[in-house]
């Protein structure tokens, strides 16, 4: 393994395992209570300034965005948080589902005396990002879709949705593949245990079948209310994303009005983290408009 090939590595294990603490910014972790239940957050910045919260997948966390919070926070007020039933977050037993999400961002922002702010929300969190755009457009200023959920699938397979509760090796090793374009992120069986390790500690496989069973119930799909979307978007989308077809991309942008795109190629699922330095500008320069 070439030197380029082990840095990619042990950033891969900083970025997945899961752990709050693997923020090299060093940010102090806060809670907030929300509906009752503890959430989970870091904050990086000048809180004088527009604010960008930054939204994580399923069975993500705040550590997902570890590569992007200071080089937005150079700019901006930057918040991640571990949604509600995810990372370090309470797990309350809930019915989960997107819009779930967005009420719960809703009463977070006015915990902390947000007004309005930009989301930035990769897969789940792009979904989430959309709905808040639709149901609290008071909320959002601009929104950035990176590999975002949110359109039915063409074959909704219940198999293929359970595999994203990953609890095998074999399950985590046929998703690696799906998520990442790089082959040293898709083909190391130290990653393969890393991930198997978080999965177990991270304590989210009820709140992930829950969201399943909304899945397949097709709650808050957006295919049909991307018209209602009205706030400036950039989507971004990794051109070998093997769980959300680049086809999405295409949609999300045909529906919404003036929204812009972005497609990188050698990347899959995960554009903030593949292609890190790419990302950043990108959503700095949207920003900036």
């Amino acid at each position: 393994m070439n030197k380029d090939h082990k840095k990619l590595i042990v950033l891969f294990s900083i970025v997945f395992t899961l752990s709050v603490n693997a923020f090299s910014q060093g940010l102090q972790e806060k809670t907030v209570v929300v509906f009752g239940a503890k959430i989970n957050y870091v904050e990086a910045g000048d809180a004088t300034r527009p604010t960008v919260i930054l939204l994580h997948g399923l069975g993500g966390s705040l550590a997902n965005w570890a590569t992007n919070t200071a080089p937005l926070a150079q700019n901006y007020h930057v918040i991640a948080l571990d949604q509600i039933g995810f990372g370090k977050s309470e797990k309350p037993m809930l019915k989960y589902r997107v819009g779930t999400y967005a009420d719960f961002l809703d009463k977070f922002m006015s915990e902390l005396k947000i007004e309005t702010a930009s989301l930035v929300g990769n897969s789940m969190g792009g979904w989430v990002a959309g709905l808040m755009a639709i149901k609290y457009p008071g909320r959002v200023q601009k929104i950035v879709l990176a590999d975002a959920a949110g359109i039915v699938p063409g074959n909704l397979n219940e198999a293929d949705l359970y595999q994203l509760n990953n609890s095998t090796r074999d399950e985590i090793r046929a998703n690696m593949k799906k998520i990442f374009a790089t082959p040293a992120w898709q083909n190391n069986e130290t990653l393969v245990d890393q991930f198997m390790t978080g999965r177990v500690t991270a304590n989210d496989g009820g709140t992930i079948n829950s969201l399943i069973d909304s899945i397949k119930r097709k709650e808050d799909f957006l295919n049909d209310r991307l018209g209602e979307i009205k706030k400036q978007t950039l989507i971004i989308w990794g051109k070998q994303d093997g769980l959300l077809p680049v086809a999405d991309a295409y949609t999300f942008n045909k529906g919404i009005a003036g929204s812009e795109l972005l497609v990188f190629d050698g990347c899959g699922h995960v554009p903030q983290f593949e292609k890190a330095a790419d990302f950043n500008k990108a959503v700095l320069t949207f920003l900036a408009k």
